[in-house]
């Protein structure tokens, strides 16, 4: 018998199958990431009854198996119950199993990332796996299941992978679920061998090889053939009374007749089964029957070869396959425990591991989640020793939920209207328990909720410490509990038949020597069932005993009045009690801290109509003092509500007034930039002005130069004489004109350049100018005019 132990955290989840004569345990959840050695199979430890009762009156399994059910296969249900159950983790195993959850859960909101296994059967993997350690044949749906899961597992690699490369710290966000991922070795050659010879459907394809193409061929042509004789030889016997039909008998084509009478039908007769009639095979048939067995069993040999190959494959990588199987269940308990954190709207607890004196002495996290509160709320919540704001049971709010989804169900099925789909939802209470307080002692009348307080916080702590989150608000905060006992016996304890005087005392006895200064210890009705005063006697000595030597925390409810007093005697008691609405004569199922619990019974009874003689004698005979004390009592009830009226609308104001400061950071932030903005508009508008005025500038200076040298040169050539001179020559009798006109001194200055010092009239300016400098191989003079210096070119100036 060989033993498959599947192990996570300390609970190890067992699959059985044998190998020969042979015994042996293959631990596949334990093997490192980093280490090649894996390590050794960790295994439940034994709980004593007091735990186990416990556990079982607080309706812990319960929960588990609503966890569980979130879980997408068997082998991860069965799994997450045993991880759920055992509650042995240590702080730092609770605080790796939160950063699984908290890393699913990352991974669920990216929305890149599949973690739902329910596609995939695992335990024809598993059944898969145990074939090819004992070297036996795999199954068609075996192989293609265990492909199934290799080929997961790849894409799940190929995703993270992606989301990497786009944000390099995905990967440290994702952890420890990054190297979970990242450390199964995928084949994906044994992948891409099994899509090619199984279709989806679980059969063997034809083109797995030539021999079977064939040998199905062959089936396919001797059935035809067959049918076509069978349908030949009924025909001819279309005289008979007997209704004929072909059809299949323990592989054998047959006639088969509606009578019990002898076949006209020449063959051998055949046992027609659960029918009455006969059945009979035509001599004609029988070799080729025969040929169809023999074709039928080539077809199972070469499947049962292909098979036989995909065997030799897997064995190849069986290590690798079971460490990816390992990992899948892993896997899956993980996500159903996210998955139910996420549909029940949960929290990521704050946990720490306290001291031995109660203080606090590891946290869960340095930087804790930022929280929904206002910064006055969350900040002081290291001032708790618990503190779960509007913290819900969670079966109640389960139970809630599935009440909503039937009613939907209901209404979608009737196709009805106007339904009210939605009950009165469960109402969260607010726990918030100072350092220093041992002993919390809960008051209130029947049916107000008292012992639903306890449960959900025990409930919260081992929520938190088996890595789930807490159906609290965002800033809670939770000590970590090395065990959590409960002693409830209420009608609606599933150990109703232990409800006695007895049995609270038995198991009181077992808690007081079990627990230690790190237990939670959940007392219901201490005292009860006995006489009143040697019972609040006994219930005084009790929680006394619990706060001087015993659990971390002790909470505790109780009718008796004597008990309320040990808060005014001992710093390590804290009161609080169920509030109860006078006027609706019904309970709120709020929790008022550090208010001792009045008795409401007489009142009740006199608003209920009972003889005002009979009220009378009941106040007489209750005392006067007592009286008194519920008066006083009732105004700390009341200051009490009105100092968390004034608590709550400061909360109000505070958050306005935070809005209202973030609204003028944001308006500011908005006048800045806009102001920033418009100076940036404004340089470029008077940019773009000084461009558009400079190149107005030079166009109209360049007009005004090219129009004074055309005046200028308009001036000198009217000024220039014409002298024209005529000659006749008398001897030759020809008369000639001769036109004499002077040129202007520029084009006589070509050959003349001014000398340095010398004043010449510079055409395109109309002005004259003093020459500075001479360059006569570039054709151009240095010429000031005024005190304006520039360069003309030699055919611009006038000597």
């Amino acid at each position: 018998m060989q033993t498959l132990s599947v192990a996570f955290s300390n609970c190890a989840l067992v699959i059985r199958y044998s190998l020969g004569n042979r015994n042996s345990v293959v631990n596949l959840s334990s093997i490192s990431s980093s280490s090649s050695s894996p390590a050794p199979t960790l295994v439940c430890r034994s709980k004593s009854k007091s735990q186990t009762d416990s556990l079982r009156v607080l309706e812990w399994d319960k929960l588990c198996d609503v966890v569980a059910s979130f879980a997408r296969t068997s082998l991860g249900r069965e799994t997450t119950k045993k991880q759920l159950w055992s509650l042995d983790q240590s702080f730092d195993e609770s605080l790796k199993l939160l950063d699984e959850t908290d890393a699913a859960i990352q991974m669920l909101q990216h929305g890149s990332f599949c973690l739902d296994l329910s596609s995939i059967h695992i335990s024809l993997v598993e059944s898969g796996i145990r074939h090819a350690r004992r070297r036996l044949s795999l199954r068609a749906d075996q192989a293609l299941e265990v492909a199934s899961l290799l080929r997961f597992f790849d894409n799940l690699q190929l995703d993270l992978k992606a989301a990497i490369k786009q944000d390099g710290d995905w990967y440290k966000r994702f952890m420890p679920l990054s190297e979970l991922i990242m450390h199964p070795v995928i084949n994906r050659s044994f992948i891409k061998l099994v899509e090619q010879v199984i279709d989806p459907d679980g059969t063997i394809k034809d083109s797995a090889s030539s021999t079977l193409r064939q040998s199905r061929e062959r089936v396919q042509t001797l059935e035809r053939k067959l049918q076509q004789l069978l349908d030949a030889i009924i025909r001819s016997q279309k005289d008979d009374e007997s209704v004929m039909v072909a059809s299949e008998i323990d592989g054998r084509w047959c006639i088969q007749m509606s009578s019990n009478q002898l076949a006209s039908v020449n063959g051998l007769l055949l046992s027609s089964g659960s029918g009455g009639g006969t059945a009979a095979e035509p001599i004609a048939a029988v070799s080729m029957n025969d040929d169809l067995q023999s074709a039928r069993a080539s077809v199972a040999k070469a499947e049962a070869e292909i098979l036989s190959m995909l065997t030799e494959k897997m064995q190849v990588d069986l290590y690798d396959i079971e460490v990816v199987l390992s990992y899948s269940i892993k896997l899956d308990v993980i996500n159903a425990r996210a998955t139910y954190s996420r549909a029940y709207d949960g929290a990521h607890p704050d946990i720490y591991l306290p001291a031995e004196d109660g203080v606090e002495s590891l946290s869960a996290e340095e930087n804790p989640p930022e929280s929904n509160l206002s910064s006055e709320e969350s900040h002081p919540r290291k001032e708790w020793l618990l503190y779960l704001p509007r913290c819900y049971h969670p079966l109640l709010l389960h139970q809630h939920k599935k009440s909503i989804r039937k009613k939907r169900e209901t209404v979608k099925y009737h196709k009805t209207a106007d339904t009210v789909l939605s009950g009165a939802p469960p109402i969260p209470a607010d726990f918030q328990i100072s350092n220093g307080t041992k002993v919390l002692v809960i008051t209130g009348p029947n049916t107000g909720g008292k012992t639903i307080c306890l449960k959900s916080v025990g409930l919260a702590a081992m929520m938190a410490k088996s890595g789930l989150y807490v159906l609290a608000t965002e800033s809670a905060r939770i000590p970590w509990f090395d065990n959590i006992y409960a002693d409830i016996g209420d009608e609606q304890s599933l150990l109703q038949s232990l409800s006695t005087f007895s049995g609270h005392l038995k198991q009181i006895s077992e808690i007081l020597s079990h627990s230690t200064s790190r237990s939670l210890v959940l007392l219901d009705e201490v005292g009860a069932g006995t006489n009143p005063l040697e019972g609040a006697a006994l219930g005084m000595a009790i929680l006394e005993s619990f706060a001087e030597s015993g659990s971390l925390l002790t909470m505790a409810t109780t009718h008796h009045g004597e008990l309320k007093t040990l808060k005014y005697s001992n710093s390590a008691f804290e009161n609080a009690c169920m509030e109860f609405d006078d006027l609706n004569l019904k309970p709120t199922f709020k929790i008022l801290w550090g208010v001792p619990g009045r008795s409401n019974a007489i009142n009740i009874a006199e608003r209920l109509g009972l003889p005002s003689d009979i009220i009378g004698s009941a106040r007489e005979l209750y005392g006067s003092e007592s009286a008194e004390i519920n008066e006083v009592i009732l105004d700390m009830e009341q200051y009490k509500q009105e100092y968390q009226r004034l608590l709550n609308e400061s909360r109000v104001y505070i958050r306005l007034s935070r809005e209202f400061h973030e609204n003028l950071l944001t308006a500011q932030k908005n006048i800045n930039d806009h102001s920033t903005k418009e100076r940036r508009k404004m340089r470029q508008e008077l940019t773009q002005a000084g461009s558009m005025t400079r190149s107005t500038l030079r166009r109209t200076l360049q007009q005004f130069r090219i129009s004074a040298a055309q005046s200028s040169q308009s001036k000198v050539a009217t000024q220039l004489p014409k002298k024209v001179e005529t000659t006749k020559d008398e001897n030759r009798g020809i008369r000639s004109s001769s036109v004499v006109e002077r040129r202007p001194i520029s084009e006589v200055a070509a050959q003349k350049v001014p000398e340095v010092g010398s004043s010449v009239f510079v055409s395109s300016l109309g002005k004259k100018a003093t020459v500075l400098k001479v360059e006569q191989s570039k054709k151009e003079i240095l010429v000031q005019v005024g005190i304006m210096k520039m360069k003309v070119k030699l055919t611009d100036v006038v000597a």
